[in-house]
């Protein structure tokens, strides 16, 4: 009989505690499987690195593929970086399968010839039929840089029949703010 009485009221001092203290489990956070592509040395590792909070300084462009789960307070991204090689691009599309929206990222001081293949990859990438309905986010990387082109400039990217969000970037300042603005759903 002691033993029942020590379980209930281990039992109720547990339920107790959890109300008071906890008020249960924290609720799931949703999940969204995002692709980011983009020219090799574009950023793309590095942007996700500082989204992870991890150091961008040590950065190895990614040859192949990686997955990072990047965390916020109200969603976590699972984003497949591709890598941006000639030799890899032809492979990108094996992997849009389930993905729920697209970062593109691109090298804003780059040359015209390697602006020219930027465009080239993302208007393929918008005529997906895996991707063409899903939501675009182009960030304009390498703002820091002093060849880089401005937003503006940038919409020579020649996009005028796609709804999209053109972002400018650099190494140092992505906002983690804006970004959990954005897997939310506010836009602006």
């Amino acid at each position: 009989m002691p033993v029942q009485r020590n379980q209930r009221l281990t039992e109720h001092f547990f339920q107790c505690f959890r109300a008071l203290c906890c008020k249960g489990p924290p609720p799931a956070r949703p999940e969204y499987d995002l692709v980011c592509i983009g020219l090799t040395g574009s950023g793309k590792t590095s942007l996700l690195s500082k989204l992870c909070s991890e150091s961008p300084d040590n950065v190895v462009s990614t040859t192949g593929f990686s997955i990072k789960a990047v965390p916020f307070q109200n969603a976590i991204l699972n984003v497949k970086e591709l890598g941006g090689a000639d030799n890899i691009r032809k492979y990108w599309s094996r992997y849009y399968q389930g993905s729920q929206g697209v970062i593109f990222v691109l090298d804003s001081a780059s040359s015209e010839d390697d602006l020219e293949a930027a465009r080239n990859e993302l208007h393929s990438a918008l005529q997906h039929p895996q991707l063409c309905t899903l939501p675009f986010l182009i960030l304009a990387n390498h703002q820091d840089k002093p060849a880089a082109r401005s937003v503006q400039e940038a919409y020579l990217l020649q996009l005028t029949y796609f709804m999209f969000l053109l972002q400018s970037t650099t190494k140092i300042q992505i906002n983690r703010q804006y970004a959990v603005k954005l897997s939310s759903g506010e836009y602006p």
